[in-house]
């Protein structure tokens, strides 16, 4: 059983199939490289001549050859001719392009009709109402060409998006007979920089494809070669026959000229044999001479007809010379064309290599990433419990707060009576103390005054002291300690009654009751009298923000209330 790659109808399909893929590729190259030119293209712009080569090879798909006398010819200028029947625009494309004075084959024609009709932005239009005609096409190829199957059509379509170039050509310097159609894979091999498998993958495939039309190609050229060499020993076989048959030819006419030679010395002297001789002898010799002339003139007949086929077998060896130049000229270009083919084939291996060992690098790196995200999703689990936690915490707190904040407002409506009450009693309180230390300065005076106008009773004066100043000593210590409760619930820091209260209090510590002309302090919060050892700390209290100077009891105290305090 034969297998599939071997069956025509498939090699046909996956050549179809090939050519549509470069064809996309050379299509959409071009375009994306002309708007990133962003001026006319010119016949040396490398894209659209890879174009024009892509162009060519998919007209050329199946072609019918045509036989002639130097052997069988395809070419693509017949199709093209059609379209000025379909097309009545198109005429004016043909009749330049058979007005060209430098182009002699039709594969040059036919190169020059497909750059005017770009240039006319109608090629895809002419291309489309060409392969509409399948009848007018079966003429010049086969079923199952390009042209005739799904594919053409849809190259036809992708033709449409060349509208938006703008080209101009040169066609009278440019030498388009001779021109090789190689199709340059490179500029369609682009390594891009993307990293995502899709990408990758798509490239691989259309690498891959790229290499299975490579070597379809590569065996049609090979077997193209293969003909074109039977064809070159077939002819050198023919060259050697025709020149033996021109060296017999030659020898025959030489045999011929002698006989002629000879036929004529016969002639001349029958003729003069019948002067001198008798008239029976003159009729007989007059028989033979008509004879020998009979004989003369069909022995120059067969001259001429040999001469004209030595004529014939020239001018074929002329030819045969001439379709030897051409076939060596064009096993030259397959020559070219197969060793280019096969650099680009070991480009498509390297790049594979390549692409093969940065999607293994790729792979590393996505196991790598993944390894890395979860790793990341499990410290971000744990920051989320944490953040759970920690937003458990602060609604605990705020609850706290809340209920700090209620005790606060209960402690200020429990309190807030009783404070106010407290301020009053001690603004008594304070009055009392400033009357009696008013009748006190008078009992003095009055009593200075006694002393004065008594002169004997002045050995009582130092015990009447002491007992006055025992006296204000004790009024003093009770005064403290109404001061003390009312200011430790409210003190009222004033610099100047500090002042007052040092100049008119005595210089006495009310808690070691030791007097002396050492330093003494008030307390901020009791408002107290105090020497430096018994007033050594310094605390904030309500009524400022920095630390104020308190006492040592005071400082005890108000420890143990900001300890205890709720807020």
């Amino acid at each position: 059983m034969r297998d599939d790659t071997e069956d025509p109808n498939y090699l046909m399909a996956n050549e179809r199939m090939n050519l549509m893929n470069m064809a996309k590729l050379s299509i959409k190259g071009l375009i994306e490289s002309a708007l990133n030119l962003g001026r006319t293209l010119d016949s040396d712009y490398a894209p659209l001549q890879q174009f024009f080569v892509v162009m060519e090879h998919c007209l050329k798909h199946g072609l019918k050859a045509k036989k002639t006398f130097l052997g069988q010819n395809k070419s693509f200028w017949g199709p093209l001719e059609l379209v000025e029947k379909l097309v009545p625009e198109a005429a004016e494309i043909t009749a330049s392009v058979k007005d060209l004075p430098g182009l002699k084959t039709p594969v040059g024609r036919g190169r020059a009709w497909l750059r005017l009709a770009l240039m006319q932005k109608k090629l895809s239009e002419y291309m489309k109402a060409l392969i509409n005609k399948k009848e007018l096409l079966s003429e010049f190829y086969e079923p199952n060409a390009l042209m005739m199957e799904e594919e053409g059509a849809i190259i036809a379509g992708l033709l449409v998006g060349l509208n938006v170039i703008d080209a101009n050509f040169c066609m009278k310097g440019e030498d388009l007979d001779s021109q090789v159609g190689v199709i340059d894979f490179s500029m369609y091999l682009k390594d891009g920089n993307s990293s995502k498998g899709s990408e990758g993958d798509g490239q691989i495939t259309a690498i891959l494809d790229q290499k299975n039309y490579v070597e379809e190609l590569n065996r049609h050229l090979n077997a193209t070669v293969n003909n074109l060499q039977a064809k070159v020993d077939a002819l050198e076989k023919s060259n050697t026959k025709l020149t033996e048959e021109l060296a017999v030819a030659n020898n025959r006419i030489i045999t011929l000229q002698e006989e002629m030679e000879r036929v004529k010395e016969e002639s001349s002297y029958i003729l003069e044999s019948n002067r001198k001789g008798p008239k029976q002898d003159r009729t007989a010799e007059g028989q033979a001479l008509s004879e020998a002339r009979k004989h003369l003139k069909e022995e120059t007949q067969l001259r001429l007809d040999v001469e004209k086929e030595l004529e014939m077998q020239i001018s074929m060896r002329q030819e045969m010379e001439l379709a030897m130049k051409m076939l060596e000229k064009d096993v030259c270009e397959k020559q070219d064309a197969l060793v280019s083919l096969r650099q680009q084939l070991d480009d498509l291996r390297a790049l594979k290599h390549e692409l093969a060992f940065k999607l293994q690098s790729s792979d590393l790196g996505v196991k790598q990433k993944s390894e890395l995200n979860s790793r990341l999703e499990e410290k971000t689990n744990q920051m989320a419990a944490t953040i759970k936690q920690l937003e458990q915490r602060l609604r605990q707190a705020e609850r706290s707060r809340q209920s700090a904040e209620l005790d606060n407002r209960l402690f200020k409506q429990d309190f807030g009576d009783k404070i106010n009450s407290l301020q009053l009693e001690v603004e008594e309180l304070t009055r009392q103390r400033n009357q009696l230390e008013l009748e006190l300065k008078q009992e003095k005076e009055r009593r200075l005054q006694n002393d004065r106008s008594i002169p004997g009773k002045g050995s009582q004066k130092p015990e009447s002291k002491m007992d006055g100043k025992h006296k204000m000593q004790e009024e003093n210590v009770k005064l403290k300690k109404s001061l003390e409760e009312s200011h430790r619930l409210q003190p009222h820091p004033v610099d100047e009654q500090d002042q007052l209260l040092l100049s008119e209090k005595p210089q006495v510590c009310q808690l070691c009751q030791e007097d002396g002309s050492l330093t003494k302090n008030v307390c901020k919060n009791c408002r107290g009298t105090f020497c430096d050892a018994c007033s050594t700390n310094e605390l904030p209290l309500p009524s400022s923000i920095k630390p104020e100077r308190v006492c040592n009891s005071c400082h005890e105290h108000l420890i143990k209330q900001y300890s205890t305090s709720p807020s």
